[in-house]
């Protein structure tokens, strides 16, 4: 079969049209095929910087309440996919009324800007050779994000036994109108992660002005956050020290008494952003996609961490028809005014250390880490350092401070994912929904979200996930 698009790319569009009109310099206009078409392509972030939302509602950060009105407002055929996802249905997406899954389109339309400028820039007019192969490095970065997302939301979790058989996701490197969509082994593909991020590092800036804009720290991280969810701790740990070492900014938390876009840096300036992603769907904090948060998760935030103060709400300023249920939602996007980041994060680097050096028993490393973060996360009257007798000890902690620092930003799905298996983290989640049970145990099929039945329609030869 062919790959037959579903949505339109514009800038396609835009770069590509029939030759008579390719020749025709009008002045004062773009004209295509020319260097300066592509720096613009790449900085239209909103191309760039869409990621997966489904996990949020799946993982436990999340805890809708029978009966509520949040949940009555999920009922509606719109908003099927939320509760699909919060009960682990196996299609969040079936055939019919509101079929597409935005996720899922937004990082192949990433895949496919990134592919017209890797594929264009080099016979492109003007810049010099070092410009073209700054633009294409930037493009080869969101290119590895959009793929290590898409592994991430439609595909197993990386097992080094099983992934050359197990299924990954489509892959397309070059840019057409028609190809096979097969889908690679979880190897290949992660391994073209790791090569479009290592061929990118020679031509990227060590920083760059806004976080939606690929650099040295940016290419770093990704392959930190690449060998993390590969379970290549070492490897983790060597290029999240490279990324730290280009920046290492924390916010601090303490000195922030309310949360806005005048106390909190906004995203494309925020120092702790390696390279800013965002959650489809847009702010969560409003009617009636508010994440509400679990009793467990706000029982291991505690009242005094500045996490809590700032990021999370009671439901008054949500709406009024909340408030009877109670509870605490998360709250920081729309404090600032936009969209969560789920991309790289100084802290996210941090963490990733933290994680290797408990797994290899180096306890006062690993603590080390962890409150070294903790320290810009409470008033220092409320500071009170962890410590870890063990490991074992310790890797509970490094794992239980990134679900403070990550909650409903993607990364809680993805740890659940990857640390199913292990005996420490293993368990089974239940979880009730207009009255009815539903589970997830371990070694349940529902930790992979299903391709769009509407996508595999499209192209017949994409094989479904069990």
């Amino acid at each position: 079969m062919k790959f037959r698009y579903s949505f339109l790319f514009l800038a396609a569009v835009a770069l590509g049209s029939c030759q008579k009109y390719v020749d025709i310099k009008t002045q004062g206009q773009l004209v295509p095929g020319e260097f300066g078409n592509y720096r613009l392509l790449l900085n239209n972030t909103t191309a760039y910087e869409i990621g997966p939302q489904l996990g949020d509602m799946a993982s436990d950060d999340v805890q809708l309440v029978d009966g509520s009105t949040q949940q009555l407002a999920l009922v509606p055929d719109g908003y099927r996919y939320w509760r699909n996802s919060y009960t682990w249905q196996p299609d969040p997406f079936p055939l019919g009324t509101n079929q597409t899954d935005n996720s899922w389109n937004a990082m192949y339309n990433t895949v496919t800007y990134s592919n017209i400028v890797i594929g264009e820039v080099p016979t492109s007019t003007g810049g010099s050779e070092t410009d073209k192969a700054a633009l294409i490095a930037e493009a080869k970065v969101h290119r590895a994000d959009a793929y290590l997302m898409l592994m991430n939301t439609y595909a197993k979790p990386y097992n080094s036994a099983t992934a050359a058989t197990d299924l990954g996701v489509p892959m397309v490197l070059v840019q057409t109108t028609t190809q096979p969509l097969n889908r690679p082994s979880v190897q290949a593909v992660y391994d073209q992660i790791v090569t479009d991020l290592k061929q990118a590092l020679p031509a990227l800036p060590a920083t760059q002005l806004f976080s939606t804009l690929p650099s040295k720290a940016s290419a770093y991280a990704e392959l930190a956050r690449c060998y993390l969810y590969m379970n290549n701790y070492g490897s983790a740990n060597t290029y999240a020290d490279s990324a730290l070492a280009l920046r290492n900014t924390l916010n601090d938390l303490s000195a922030i008494a309310t949360l806005n876009s005048n106390t909190y840096p906004i995203r494309r300036s925020d120092p702790e952003i390696l390279l800013s992603k965002i959650a489809a769907g847009g702010i969560s904090a409003s009617v009636p996609n508010a994440l509400r948060l679990s009793s467990e998760l706000l029982s291991l935030l505690g009242t005094r961490d500045q996490r809590y103060l700032l990021f999370t709400s009671d439901p008054s300023p949500i709406s009024a028809n909340y408030v009877a249920a109670g509870g605490r939602f998360f709250f920081k996007d729309r404090a600032i005014g936009e969209t969560r980041n789920i991309g790289p994060s100084v802290p996210e680097m941090m963490l990733i250390k933290a994680e290797y050096y408990a797994r290899n028993n180096d306890v006062a490393s690993a603590m080390l880490w962890v409150n070294n973060l903790r320290r810009k996360r409470f008033k220092t009257a409320d500071y009170i350092a962890l410590t870890a007798a063990n490991g074992t000890d310790a890797l509970k902690i490094v794992i239980d401070e990134r679900r403070r620092e990550f909650f409903c930003r993607m990364l809680r799905w993805w740890d659940m994912r990857r640390l199913k298996n292990e005996a420490p983290f293993q368990r089974t989640y239940t979880r009730s929904f207009g009255g009815v049970a539903y589970t997830l145990t371990p070694t349940s099929d529902r930790y992979v979200f299903s391709i769009p039945a509407y996508q595999i329609q499209l192209n017949p030869e994409i094989e479904q996930n069990p």
